[in-house]
């Protein structure tokens, strides 16, 4: 018969745990349905996470003190501390570039947690079938509760936590280089899910420092305990908010974590060889400057060539009103005007002082205020012409028009008398 003691401490992380696992079900159906990795990677957190909490739920329900439930939790490894980082790093990358793939390099990451799960069978081998008694746990201590793994594996979550952080970054800074609606996809979703990452962490600290305190130490099992309520709630969020995002990037691109400087577009997906999308056809590759400093060589024949290019720009930008594409980016922008957009990024960043992103947003701005003077807003809604002159959404083009002036656009219509 199954034993559970429901009390105060198990059965308030059983909620969380039940609740997880429904949401870690429901998000790789929705992974299954829509053919989003994305949605499996966080649905696999998601059962890690439960299985971190599970030592502290069932030993509160008495697991501790009854066999054969004792030795379940001794020699079934619930912590994978060791694979939670690679899988967070893992999901960030798979919702932000379309190119990303689980391929041979990805393997290495899980190394240490295998390693991990290695050790845990040879205990159960050791003391279950060979000695027929306990050797490796006669201490009567959970393994996944050894300080060396505790410290190792927290490490290991700080590494990867910065390393999806480094990856966000970076990909904020292609995303302005490359298209015009970066705002739609700059993932705010991500960087809350790593800050919920991050209080993890946090919390994992405070804890720790708090056991040196007599007063929290006296509290035995029920003080730590409050650490993992704190991790479920935490989850909790992670889960909720994370089914039900639906934003999704279409720019796939290349980048080296240690590089500063060049990031790799991605004009189209990556062939499949061999069942891997490791292959990129020749004339796919776009390098462009992610840390807007790079400039064209400073010489009489450079300024020559940015103030021709800067006039070929302008004249398509007047004549032909690509900014009210709410989709353009900077690949097509390069198509119609011949060139490589390696050099048109350059020629932006040096010849206008912006980043793509802000530029064409600089026009539909101008757009707008153009038709604000021509008294268009009295027969149509402000949104409606924020959309006309290329905006995507009512948060992008108020954001943009206050970036850009300093007010909202119904304070710039009142500061410049526009009824």
């Amino acid at each position: 018969m199954f034993h559970f003691e429901f009390g105060f401490y198990s059965s308030l992380l059983l909620i969380f745990f039940v609740h997880g696992a429904v949401y870690s079900i429901l998000l790789y159906r929705k992974a299954l349905k829509q053919g989003s990795n994305a949605d499996k990677w966080l649905s696999l957190f998601l059962i890690l996470c439960i299985f971190y909490i599970t030592p502290w739920m069932v030993g509160f329900a008495g697991w501790y003190n009854n066999q054969p439930y004792r030795d379940i939790l001794f020699y079934v490894p619930f912590q994978q501390l060791f694979f939670l980082g690679p899988v967070i790093f893992f999901y960030t990358q798979s919702l932000l570039n379309p190119s990303f793939h689980f391929g041979k390099k990805e393997w290495l990451h899980l190394i240490p947690g295998m390693l991990y799960l290695t050790f845990c069978i040879i205990m159960f081998v050791t003391d279950k079938v060979v000695l027929g008694e306990y050797f490796f746990l006669a201490n009567g201590q959970d393994p996944d509760f050894y300080s060396w793994y505790q410290y190792a594996g927290f490490l290991s979550m700080l590494f990867y936590f910065l390393l999806s952080l480094r990856y966000y970054m970076m990909y904020r800074k292609i995303i302005v280089q490359a298209v015009s609606y970066a705002d739609v996809v700059l993932f705010r979703w991500v960087r809350n899910f790593l800050i919920a990452f991050l209080s993890m962490l946090v919390l994992r600290v405070i804890f720790l420092i708090a056991t040196l305190i007599p007063a929290f130490e006296a509290l035995a099992y029920a003080g730590p305990w409050w650490e993992y309520f704190s991790f479920a709630i935490i989850f909790y969020y992670i889960a909720i908010t994370g089914y039900s995002n639906a934003a999704e990037t279409k720019v796939a691109f290349r980048i080296n974590l240690f590089e500063y400087k060049k990031a790799i577009l991605l004009l189209t997906a990556p062939v499949a060889t061999n069942g891997q999308k490791d292959h990129i056809e020749d004339g796919q590759l776009i390098d462009i400057d992610i840390q807007e400093t790079e400039t064209l060589q400073s010489s009489n024949e450079s300024n020559v060539f940015v103030i021709e290019w800067k006039s070929r720009i302008l004249n398509l930008l007047q004549t032909e009103k690509i900014y009210e594409d709410p989709e353009l980016s900077l690949t097509q922008m390069a198509k119609l005007l011949q060139t490589n957009a390696s050099i048109l990024s350059k020629i932006i960043n040096q010849g206008f002082g912006y980043n793509f992103n802000d530029f064409i947003n600089h026009y539909r701005i101008e757009a707008v205020k153009e038709k604000l003077q021509a008294g268009e807003q009295k027969t149509q809604t402000l949104l409606g012409i924020g959309y006309d002159c290329g905006f995507n959404s009512k948060a992008t083009f108020n954001r943009a028009f206050k970036k850009a002036t300093g007010l909202s656009p119904k304070e710039w219509m009142e500061k410049s008398g526009i009824d």
